[in-house]
């Protein structure tokens, strides 16, 4: 029968007993949905999908922490592997989206269009992004302890806090990119392969689902041990687990992993496939 133990005297590292069924549930959802990104990854060789995949996998191992620390709340070791592969894994989400969005501008050679000039837009973001990683990374280890729990919860608030400003610079970029390419379209937005507004509202669903998961764990590390979310297991599992895995869903039905052969350095060449798609439809 599992039950609540203590780590260290009095000092608990869990305020309930891990659910295994939960656990379980969600580790076979990802292990599926990983799966699926790592063959699609294998497929279409778009090396920029990489991260996503890694994070698909960072919540895989969580999951496994989850499900042994049903029986194992006593246990720092356990606690700190889902601690850390939880919280890490949609920073690498936010990774492959940061860097899709260059390459849906380059693909329509929209590059005028891009409110960040394009050599820096994947740079500035994904730099953002492994900043927040590394702040995540290092302040849950010592969450973990016992010591200086209070300390590594400030931190990962301050990591989260990053990622939050990050995602909203990035949401306002594209919807600037979408609303000046509606006013202005080049020929290669005709290219029905390259489909940039679906592209782009992929973008938006899966950015505006990590960024309402960032912002709970903020709420959630903010309010502290004793707060609600830390408490009570639901909020995890309805404010992260459903809405990463819905993430995974969408990004491995709309994958876009043909956009790096579509980025034609000739534009001559992407014009001609243009004017052939209308000399059809007349």
């Amino acid at each position: 029968m599992a039950e609540l133990k203590p780590y260290r005297g009095s000092y608990y590292l869990w305020k309930y007993v891990p659910s295994l069924p939960a656990a379980i549930i969600f580790l076979i959802l990802f292990v599926a949905a990983t799966a699926f990104h790592f063959w699609k990854l294998h497929r279409t060789k778009a090396w920029f999908c990489l991260a996503f995949s890694l994070g698909g996998l960072f919540e895989v191992i969580g999951y496994i922490g989850r499900a042994a620390a049903h029986t194992s709340t006593d246990s720092v070791i356990v606690y700190a592997i889902q601690n850390v592969f939880l919280l890490l894994g949609p920073t690498l989400f936010a990774a492959s989206i940061y860097m899709t969005l260059g390459r849906i501008t380059r693909s329509v050679h929209a590059e005028k269009h891009s409110l960040v000039r394009i050599d820096w837009l994947t740079k500035i973001f994904v730099m953002g992004d492994v900043v927040s990683f590394l702040v995540q990374g290092g302040a849950s280890g010592l969450m973990a302890t016992g010591n200086n729990v209070k300390l590594g919860s400030n931190i990962v608030v301050a990591g989260l806090v990053i990622q939050v400003i990050m995602f909203g610079l990035f949401i306002i970029t594209s919807i600037v990119f979408e609303v000046r390419m509606r006013r202005s379209p080049p020929t290669e937005a005709l290219d029905e392969r390259i489909n940039w507004t679906s592209r782009v509202r992929t973008l938006y669903a899966v950015s505006a689902l990590i960024l309402i998961r960032s912002i709970f764990r903020v709420v959630e590390y903010a309010a502290g041990n004793d707060g609600y979310p830390l408490t009570h297991e639901w909020m995890l599992y309805v404010f992260d687990a459903v809405l990463m895995i819905i993430s995974m869903i969408i990004w491995g039905i709309w994958y876009p992993g043909m956009l790096p052969r579509l980025i034609v350095p000739d534009q001559e060449i992407v014009t001609e496939v243009v004017a052939g798609l209308e000399m059809k439809e007349r």
